[in-house]
């Protein structure tokens, strides 16, 4: 086999993997005031030039031109983009470059740049990142106008006081506002990086009075004032769990370079005030890319960002940069941003560069056995993607285009595709069923993209029985409306439809905030919370088991039974089907969604497939989508897949196990230690586990949502039905795993077993999340592990029977009503009453819900 065809799939990952942009330098400049050839003049002498007739000038003029399809000069380019527009040059660069999200500062100050929620037209998602010098020079400016005479107490006071403004407003904002998810310092270009963690005050005001004796507007540089700035960010950084990107290496011509060199930081570094503080090195650090990579892997608060590296060097220069970033940094925490500024074709070039290069480096590395292939697959993901997401907590999931014929991916954009005639706007309400509406795809991305559509507010108080608000809901067709606003960044072409897309809806309130009622914000809110007050958050992966059953006649009259009568881990049965799950296999890879195992369930025509662990926000939004993907390939072939919980009551159940770790940075809190070991749990995970025990019951009327869902919950089925956990014991609806990898006195995550097809998993993980948090908050401390079937032990208290002891178990808790939210928890009770009261009175209903779950 020939070296290309070996790594095709490298090489396929590098070129088609969404990229988070996770430091744009700048803001795109609106026109004419600023000439396309700034960035390839010698006229400024920075950094952000491309001198004239050298290498990296040579190649962006090419790659540029070959974009447009013109000659490869000045005057064709400009001609282009003249006859074109911004707009127009923008989302083709954008869309080349297939960027997901995009993380933009405000250091300069270019004139006439586009409002940062314009760039919104361009990247599905866009977050900020707020300049601490010049918001500093912001307000002194500002102030001075009117005649405000500083002093170091009055400037600290403004300074703070709008700085952490900033992580308040956007807690309380709506979706549609653009939010902030770090700081960034250019103390490097103004008086070097050797920064003195304890600069007096009075050294800070007497360089305050020497900056403000100059000329104005300010621009700050005395060394002790820029020291003094950095360290009251620093620590409102640590306040918000904000993390801190830095310039380092090579920038501005009035930049000291050997003041540059990250090493300066170590005092810094080892401030314990600091430790916990995420620092982002940017700009590949060059020419200390060695020097970077040598402080991530001793410092664990330490991230690199080979940005600015592309496409300003040469093909040679931003190889042996990345190389020497990787030689000892962890490759976790190595993330690609493309440090565009001004032009839309900045963007492009660095992603497109960096996708070349990475794939260079990765494929070397292959070759010299520091990787396998599969594993510098998922380096090329955690660098171009995943780090950054992780790194600054953003909500964005899928970008990928899925073809079912051919399983070809591309990237999509916020501009229509010309094969696109319909986009569905999916979301899953409290009774947990998928619900869309489907629009044209002209109003879909000319209007609704952006504005979204109508819906009664009584449709989020809908059943499984009847598509009208259960009594008690006090939610009434006449009541206001919401609307459906898309996440751009979970839009997929529909595998089973080609001419479709799919995306996922958040729930909107008149006023433009988030409405009470949204499943996916009740999610994002307690996460919000568990980070905010423990810097924690939620990995989650979900085992989803089914049934596929096909249709039969007998006597005239319809049936579904099993497609077939095999046993647990059959080969048989997993052959029989093989066609059906490889599909689903296919589709879910190219969604992006990992499949960690599938096969033959215990009962007859049973399977599962369990899912890698994610974000707890994104294995949400992945759960539906598998779930979409898996029943509609299904359909395909002409049966169908129901996750309901217990299709058939002679049957095994099906569950949605979820196995989730709580993570700080990037070390897994859950897991014991030395200092500290709970049965291989750390205090915070014990305290979390506790919570989650402790609420159990409550926590039933999200995850074991339907009257259905008890028939699943008995004892000696493996499904949990008493209150107690375990460690490796699957009666227990609570078991703590250990899985290979982990040493054996440890455990790495739990798992909740009395989860099923019937929840909305952004609400089950909602709930979970809620009571893990007052665990935390209350030192809560669970019992003894049970090792023996709880059964089989008279100590052990029943979990609720049935629907109604649960949903009575949450009305009575006060701390789901507070976290997630009263009106959304008043109506989830009333609605799973009212299907307590039809299914009793209608107990064959439920062999309908085979198509509804």
């Amino acid at each position: 086999m020939d070296m290309e065809a070996k790594y095709a799939d490298l090489r396929r990952a590098a070129e088609e993997t969404a990229v988070v942009d996770a430091h744009a330098h700048d803001l795109l400049a609106a026109g004419s005031t600023l000439p396309f050839t700034r960035c390839f003049s010698e006229a400024d002498g920075d950094a952000l030039t491309l001198a004239p007739h050298s290498l990296p000038f040579k190649r962006s003029l090419r790659d540029i031109a070959a974009l447009y399809d013109c000659d490869a000069s000045f005057e064709k380019v400009e001609e282009f983009r003249r006859a074109q527009g911004l707009s127009s040059i923008t989302s083709k660069c954008f869309q080349a470059a297939n960027i997901s999200a995009l993380v933009v500062d405000d250091v300069s100050k270019f004139n006439e740049i586009l409002e940062l929620e314009s760039h919104n037209a361009f990247a599905p998602k866009v977050y900020r990142i707020v300049g601490i010098e010049t918001l500093a020079e912001t307000i002194i400016n500002e102030e001075s106008l009117s005649g405000s005479s500083w002093t170091l107490d009055s400037f600290t006071e403004a300074f703070v006081a709008k700085l952490k403004s900033y992580p308040t407003q956007f807690r309380m904002l709506s979706v549609f506002t653009n939010k902030i998810v770090g700081l960034k310092s250019i103390a490097a270009h103004r008086s070097g990086l050797d920064i003195d963690p304890s600069v007096s005050k009075v050294d800070a005001e007497d360089g305050l009075q020497k900056d403000l004796a100059t000329r104005r507007p300010l621009r700050i540089t005395n060394k002790n004032l820029v020291d003094y700035i950095f360290i009251r960010s620093l620590e409102i950084a640590v306040e918000f769990h904000l993390p801190m990107q830095i310039h380092t290496g090579f920038g501005d011509r009035d930049v000291e370079l050997r003041n540059c060199t990250p090493f300066h930081l170590r005092s810094l570094l080892e401030d314990k005030r600091f430790a916990k503080c995420q620092i982002v090195l940017l700009n590949a650090s060059y020419p200390f890319s060695r020097e970077a990579s040598y402080l991530a892997s001793v410092y664990s608060q330490v991230y690199l960002d080979f940005g600015f590296a592309f496409p300003k060097l040469s093909v040679q220069g931003i190889t042996s940069s990345l190389k020497e970033l990787l030689e000892r940094a962890p490759i976790k925490k190595v993330m690609f941003s493309t440090d565009g500024y001004a032009f839309p074709e900045t963007y492009y070039l660095g992603a497109k560069w960096a996708r070349d290069i990475v794939y260079r480096v990765l494929l070397a590395a292959c070759e010299d056995g520091d990787l396998t292939i599969q594993e510098a697959i998922e380096a090329v993901e955690d660098i171009l993607r995943r780090n950054a997401l992780h790194l600054y907590k953003l909500d964005v999931v899928h970008e990928k285009v899925i073809n079912i014929d051919d399983n070809s991916t591309s990237s999509s954009s916020c501009v229509k595709k010309d094969d696109v005639i319909l986009v569905r706007m999916v979301w899953n309400d409290a009774s947990g069923q998928h619900r869309c509406r489907a629009l044209p795809a002209e109003r879909f991305y000319g209007i609704a993209r952006n504005k979204g559509v109508g819906l009664g507010i009584a449709a989020v108080g809908f059943t499984s029985f009847r598509d009208a608000p259960a009594a008690g809901t006090n939610l009434t067709c006449a009541g206001e409306e919401i609307r459906l606003v898309a996440d751009m960044s979970t839009l997929l072409r529909i595998p089973w439809s080609r001419n479709e897309e799919m995306v996922m809806a958040d729930m909107i309130t008149g006023s433009g905030e988030a409405s009470e009622y949204c499943p996916r914000n009740a999610l994002r809110k307690v996460i919000k919370v568990l980070l905010d007050e423990f810097n924690v958050t939620v990995m989650a992966g979900f085992e989803n088991e089914f049934y596929l059953l096909r249709k039969s006649f007998s006597e005239g009259h319809e049936q579904w039974v099993p497609y077939d009568n095999s046993s647990y881990c059959s080969t048989s049965a997993f052959d029989g089907a093989s066609s059906i799950l490889k599909e689903a296999y296919s589709c879910l890879k190219a969604a992006e969604i990992v499949v960690e195992q599938m096969h033959a369930e215990g009962g007859n025509g049973q399977f599962e497939i369990a899912l890698k662990y994610v974000l707890c926000t994104l294995a949400a939004d992945n759960q539906i989508y598998a779930r979409e993907i898996i029943k509609s390939v299904a359909r395909k072939h002409g049966v169908i897949a129901t996750f309901l919980p217990k299709p058939d009551l002679n049957e095994l159940g099906s569950g949605c196990h979820v196995h989730l770790s709580l993570w700080e940075n990037d070390q897994n809190v859950f897991m014991g230690s030395n200092k500290y070991s709970y049965h291989g749990m750390s205090n915070t995970g014990e305290r979390f586990l506790a919570g989650v025990y402790h609420h159990l019951p409550s926590i039933l009327a999200f995850t074991a949502p339907h009257p259905h869902s008890y028939d699943r919950i008995q004892p000696h089925t493996f499904t949990g039905a008493y209150l107690c956990w375990g460690k490796e014991n699957r009666e227990a609806p609570l078991r703590t795993s250990c899985p290979p990898g982990v040493p054996p006195d440890f455990v790495s995550n739990f798992e909740v077993r009395s989860f099923d097809g019937c929840a909305n998993p952004h609400l089950g993980l909602a709930a979970i999340v809620t009571a893990g948090i007052d665990g935390l908050r209350r030192g809560l401390k669970l019992p003894p592990p049970t090792e023996l079937n709880p059964a089989d032990c008279a100590s052990h208290e029943r979990l609720p029977h049935d629907l109604l002891g649960s949903a009575e178990a949450l009305a009575a808790d006060e701390i789901f009503h507070e976290l997630m939210g009263d009106k959304l928890v008043t109506s989830v009770i009333a609605m799973r009453k009212a299907e307590i009261e039809h299914y009793a009175k209608n107990p064959v209903a439920v062999h309908h819900l085979i198509h509804r779950y």
